[in-house]
């Protein structure tokens, strides 16, 4: 017999997570389905063992140039076996504490495939078997790696980023296919703990969907952290020879590695019996839904990546609040998808927030950039972490700030205070920084843009 809940959710990384809380709160009893590790990919495979795996690349490059500070530490080497267990320790510790968390929530968790086979069924398929009936569904079924048809994944020597996480080896050379978010991140790691490390990105640039300086300042510092970054090329052939992969890019270039990292992008992952049992209009392999995230299906949600909207869990816990919202009775609209920050944890990080240059160009707005750099803050030159800029756009008509981008040191812990100015019109004149702090780059940043800037030379 069915057991019967007010809300069954399929997928527990961040969107799915976030979701079944929040409608637990509101006072539902909910379940929870989830084929994997609880957690995601996010958690399991992406997010948090990523983050930790450039936390201990961070630490190795401080020591590597740690004499510049009149530290000398002889011959740094990295532990890769001890990197690799206190990455999968944090991500054990995080997957624990969240199912306890669900568990305090009284979230039931079903082990298995959740698949949909009629209006409020599930089928739960695993290890164990369930049916569930629920009021409402929301699935948040996350999203898998993007193969290039010629050189399909065999995780070993043509792997995803799932793979890259967990080597056994540290590799001598490796190719990253893609300049995205995270091929750059990879890049990072590996180039930093020995790899010699070479990136191929198909359009002009690394970070394609940010303004042209942004991956142009990226690449100039990749080139010093010895990363080589070609672009404006794509990889037409792929040969394994013996223990190395042979690739060779559309102008005849061959380059041989120990590993082909493919990071070209995600695609929704719904399975095609859901699809199908509910009829649900899809936008290629993603879910369509309204500004409610309502599906075609009435009484059907869907968060995260498998609407294809931001690829982010941040982006997905935003959706998140709104499905539960009016999955629980109540009434709930999305709001501006281009003030969800986004974040890239590279060396140094990029974080940008509302509309870049491209955009207001496109829109046809009278805009003004105001600048200031790392180079001329106290506290980063005193941290010898110098590289980048902020720039913040302003609209000369109504002056209001319309977007912020921050490469360096600190990016991504600055972006939200970004976020929470932008639409204001304030002149930042009567915010005190603390000083010597590197946040001061944002407020120098933000008066320029003014005109106002104590420490910007005066242009023209």
């Amino acid at each position: 017999m069915a057991e019967k809940f007010d809300v069954a959710v399929i997928g527990s990384g961040p969107g799915g997570y976030a979701v079944a809380i929040r409608c637990a709160q509101k006072g539902g009893k909910i379940a929870i389905i989830e084929k994997g590790d609880i957690g995601g990919v996010c958690l399991n495979c992406g997010c948090i063992p990523s983050k930790t795996l450039l936390a201990s690349a961070h630490i190795f490059n401080l020591a590597k140039n740690a004499g510049a500070m009149g530290i000398d530490i002889e011959n740094p080497r990295v532990n890769w076996p001890k990197v690799q267990s206190r990455k999968e320790a944090v991500v054990a510790g995080f997957r624990k504490g969240l199912a306890g968390l669900l568990a305090g929530n009284k979230i039931k968790i079903f082990q298995g495939a959740g698949i949909v086979t009629a209006k409020n069924k599930i089928a739960v398929q695993g290890d164990t078997t369930a049916e569930i009936e629920a009021a409402k569904i929301i699935i948040a079924t996350g999203s898998a790696p993007i193969e290039i048809p010629f050189m399909p994944f065999d995780g070993e020597k043509i792997i995803s980023s799932t793979e890259a996480l967990s080597l056994n080896e540290i590799p001598k050379s490796m190719v990253v296919i893609g300049g995205g978010v995270i091929g750059c991140e990879m890049a990072c790691i590996y180039a930093s703990i020995g790899t010699k490390v070479t990136i191929v990105e198909a359009l002009d640039r690394i970070l394609p969907f940010e303004d042209e300086w942004v991956g142009q300042l990226l690449a100039r510092e990749f080139k010093k952290a010895g990363i080589d970054v070609i672009v404006g090329k794509k990889v037409t052939g792929c040969e394994k020879t013996g223990s190395q992969i042979k690739l060779t890019l559309e102008d005849g270039t061959a380059i041989e590695v120990e590993k082909a990292l493919v990071s070209v992008g995600r695609k929704a992952s719904c399975d095609s019996q859901t699809v199908k049992a509910l009829s649900l209009e899809m936008n290629a392999s993603a879910i369509k839904v309204n500004d409610k995230m309502e599906t075609s299906a009435a009484g059907v949600y869907a968060i995260g990546d498998v609407v294809g909207t931001t690829y982010l869990a941040h982006g997905a816990f935003f959706e998140a609040e709104i499905a539960a919202a009016n999955a629980m009775g109540e009434e709930a609209r999305i709001g501006d998808y281009s003030l969800v920050p986004r974040a890239v944890y590279t060396f140094p990080e990029v974080a940008s927030v509302g509309q870049n240059e491209a955009k207001c160009k496109e829109a046809a707005i009278d805009y003004t950039i105001g600048r200031a750099f790392f180079r001329a803050n106290g506290r980063s030159i005193a941290h010898n972490e110098t590289a980048g800029e902020i720039r913040v756009i302003k609209d000369k008509k109504t002056n209001q700030i319309l977007g912020v981008t921050i490469i360096g040191a600190g990016a991504a812990e600055m972006i939200a205070a970004a976020r929470a100015l932008i639409g204001s019109r304030e002149k930042m004149g009567e915010i005190s920084f603390a000083h010597p702090t590197v946040s001061e780059v944002l407020k120098e940043a933000w008066e320029d843009a003014f005109g106002l800037s104590l420490h910007t030379p005066p242009k023209g």
